[in-house]
């Protein structure tokens, strides 16, 4: 019997390499915070999951609780889910990198990759274990 490793780690395996890349963009903003005219980017999710349909997992929709909710991000520029981040509080330089939010983007960020790569240690260790007759 073949082991279907999309159903044995659903969205996870995507997860890590999203929030892999995310964590590049991240930085990338951190570093030119300083940075004249620099344009703060991200990832756009919501976006992504979309492009993931069809696999298990991957048809969740995103909904707001209230209208008045923002998403953050701006429409423009949209390839493969990455966006210039929507001006919070605009810089004279035009810097639009909010270097509190981008800390704490990162770390967020950081905790997600941290959960789903536990999720998929988890599984390697159950197959591992079935394998071995455990």
């Amino acid at each position: 019997m073949a082991i279907s490793f999309d159903k044995v780690f659903g969205v996870h395996d995507d997860a890590l390499t999203l929030r892999s890349e995310r964590a590049k963009v991240l930085a990338n903003n951190i570093a030119n915070a300083d940075t004249p005219g620099y344009k703060a980017r991200d990832i756009d999710f919501q976006q992504v999951l979309k492009s993931m349909e069809g696999k298990p997992g991957g048809s969740l929709q995103m909904r707001s609780s209230s209208s008045s909710h923002a998403n953050g991000l701006l429409s423009a520029d949209s390839i493969n889910g990455l966006q210039y981040r929507s001006e919070v509080q605009p810089s004279i330089d035009g810097n639009t990198v909010d270097l509190q939010k981008e800390r704490t983007e990162f770390t967020r960020n950081t905790m997600e990759f941290n959960t789903s790569f536990t999720f998929v240690n988890g599984r390697i260790r159950g197959l591992m274990n079935a394998i071995r007759g455990e």
